[in-house]
């Protein structure tokens, strides 16, 4: 017995001992290969740690910068001023979301044109910012998807609008912006006769958000939807 166990366990040690070898020798035959494969890995995680503090964190610093005096001109409503910029100090958000679409607040700078835009009355160049905007929080993000929602509506296409409202519900999934949506919606399935539609938006605020101030009188809503659906 004694003498078996000893046969195997130098059985296993040649076995070892030869997966060693063969791996020292695949090292030794591709030392190169692999020498000039660590070495590239190393050099492009250089270039981004690189790009990434030597380029796109100081483009957004000074993208910040930029749309401070936007956000004062948005705040007084001076929408014209806030798109194009004031020819002095203010290049206009446009300007800045065209310059440094790449970083953050250049993506910031995105939605803000899209806003500015739509207060403006040009709805349909507002969906093509609004729609460029990345939204990386919630709440913005259900606000930009809500405004194209109703820059749907002003271009008159209302059967489109109703799928952003619903997106923007969705997406702020909150007592606060979602039952804002899903009423919207609604009565926008009221304007095409989709009142099935239209009672499931409002039963939603009833039943999920009965604590959003759209649920109070969201009762009279339903019943005005039910009674139009029982006459088509």
């Amino acid at each position: 017995m004694a003498k078996k166990k000893k046969e195997k366990e130098k059985e296993k040690e040649l076995e070892v001992g030869e997966i060693l070898s063969r791996s020292e020798q695949f090292i030794e035959k591709n030392k190169k290969s692999l020498i000039y494969g660590i070495l590239g890995v190393a050099v492009v995680a250089g270039l981004i740690i690189a790009y990434h503090y030597g380029y796109t964190l100081p483009r957004n610093a000074q993208a910040k910068v930029a749309l401070f005096k936007g956000q004062q001109f948005l705040e007084k409503d001076s929408f014209a001023l806030a798109l194009n910029g004031n020819g002095f100090d203010f290049e206009g958000f446009e300007a800045i979301a065209d310059q440094y679409g790449g970083t953050k607040a250049g993506n910031l700078a995105k939605a803000y044109t899209g806003v500015c835009y739509y207060r403006l009355g040009d709805p349909q160049t507002a969906i093509k910012w609004l729609k460029s905007y990345k939204g990386y929080d919630r709440q913005a993000a259900s606000e930009m998807i809500g405004l194209i929602g109703d820059c749907y509506v002003s271009t008159g296409n209302t059967k489109e609008a109703i799928g952003y409202f619903e997106k923007a519900a969705a997406k702020a999934d909150n007592d606060l912006l979602s039952p804002i949506y899903l009423k919207k919606a609604g009565i926008a399935c009221e304007s095409l006769n989709r009142y099935k539609d239209a009672i499931k938006a409002y039963t939603t605020i009833k039943e999920k958000y009965s604590r959003s101030i759209e649920a109070m009188d969201i009762d009279k809503y339903i019943t005005r939807a039910e009674i139009k659906s029982k006459q088509q």
